[in-house]
């Protein structure tokens, strides 16, 4: 049949020749799209036992529409990356039950019974004990297993081959690692944020760092990452009376170096916490970099024993761990910055009543992680930064 745009009206009947659902008469659908990218679709029963939730990638952007072509073979990658995180951490993601190639669709568990990360944020809500826990978790369990640790030759090089994602990187590149340091269509900012933005454009060492940081993620295929790790890719809640935290919309997924998926959670942590700052609403925010990467150091050096060339020794793990770390810190940096100068800000700002002082914080904090990485050598360090502007 080809490739076909779904509506709300198609969910029933496809579901049904999917062969997910028996009666498409007892379906009831709604479209909950949110993001920028895809559309999103709920699927109920009329008694309300049955749920699932379909995702399907679009020929473009779908909050610019046609005007912006983008290849609904990001959902390729998002389907790929389930599949490699199901194998080693199947808790931390929702449960798929089928990837349709023709026309990029996802089957997969409704999550509708969770929350956002980001929208609790914003609300005035805290972390709690296990939210960041579980994703210096993921990022360990995923990387450590698609890595040249985790591996073997003949496997890594056909996962490489696969997971080559050059549109999406594409994207990374530019919008995150190049286009708030330069004039571009894309970069906008509140008025009052001018200076800074003029100041960050003409700084040629902020600038050669963040040359460095793109190279690094044009060039280092140190493991499968998530590409998109931020709190708005992370669902919370309870199930049962147990926490539950859920990683989804790996659609940026590709082989990288791993501080790119820490920075970007780090980056939305900071930024979380200058929202909370300016509402005096200030609760565990300061906890979570630290304990996502404690979890994260704590399960990769679990899983070293199991490493398929011993050859890399104790110390090299150290001396490894040390790398990631580092490009952690500068990530988060090039992360913070994009969302206040560059393209597609961050609600944790934009909603305050009056984003600039927070906003004037987190671009220096962005700044000083960027410039200052190889100096700062651990999270407390990265919290003498916080708290010293």
């Amino acid at each position: 049949m080809g490739y076909r745009i779904l509506e709300p009206a198609d969910v029933a009947a496809y579901l049904n020749e999917r062969g997910h659902w028996p009666d498409p008469s007892d379906i009831t659908v709604r479209e909950v799209s949110d993001g920028n990218m895809n559309r999103v679709f709920l699927a109920r029963s009329a008694d309300g036992t049955r749920r699932l939730a379909v995702k399907q990638a679009l020929p473009w952007v779908r909050v610019a529409g046609p005007s912006w072509p983008m290849s609904p073979e990001r959902a390729d990658a998002e389907a790929r990356a389930y599949e490699q995180v199901a194998k080693v951490a199947p808790d931390k993601i929702p449960a798929i039950l089928g990837y349709d190639p023709e026309n990029y669709a996802l089957v997969m568990e409704d999550m509708s019974d969770l929350e956002v990360l980001r929208t609790l944020l914003n609300d005035g809500a805290s972390y709690g004990p296990h939210t960041s826990t579980r994703i210096g978790e993921f990022v360990a369990q995923l990387t450590f297993a698609t890595s040249d640790f985790g591996m073997e030759s003949a496997a890594r090089k056909a996962l490489l081959a696969a997971s080559v994602s050059p549109e999406l990187c594409k994207i990374t590149e530019d919008v995150v690692l190049a286009e708030p340091y330069i004039e571009h269509e894309h970069n906008h900012w509140h008025a009052d944020l001018t200076d800074l933005a003029t100041e960050f454009r003409a700084d040629t060492r902020l600038r050669t760092e963040v040359a460095d940081l793109r190279h690094t993620f044009m060039s280092s295929a140190q493991a499968l990452l998530h590409g998109d790790l931020h709190t708005g890719s992370v669902m919370v809640g309870e199930r049962e009376g147990a926490p539950v935290v859920r990683v989804f919309d790996p659609e940026f997924s590709f082989v990288g170096p791993i501080g790119y998926d820490l920075g970007l959670y780090w980056a939305n942590v900071l930024v979380s916490e200058e929202r909370a700052r300016a509402l005096g609403l200030l609760s565990d925010h300061a906890d979570q970099l630290a304990l996502s990467w404690t979890a994260f150091e704590t399960e990769f050096r679990r899983l070293w024993p199991t490493r398929t060339d011993t050859f890399f020794d104790d110390a090299y793990l150290d001396r490894f761990l040390h790398r990631v770390w580092t490009d952690s810190v500068g990530y988060a940096g090039t992360e913070i910055i994009r969302r206040v100068i560059g393209f597609a800000h961050l609600t944790d700002l934009t909603t305050l009543p009056d984003p600039v002082p927070a906003s004037r914080r987190a671009l220096k904090i962005g700044r000083e992680l960027i410039l200052r990485r190889e100096k700062l050598t651990n999270p407390s360090d990265v919290r003498a930064v916080v708290v010293g502007l």
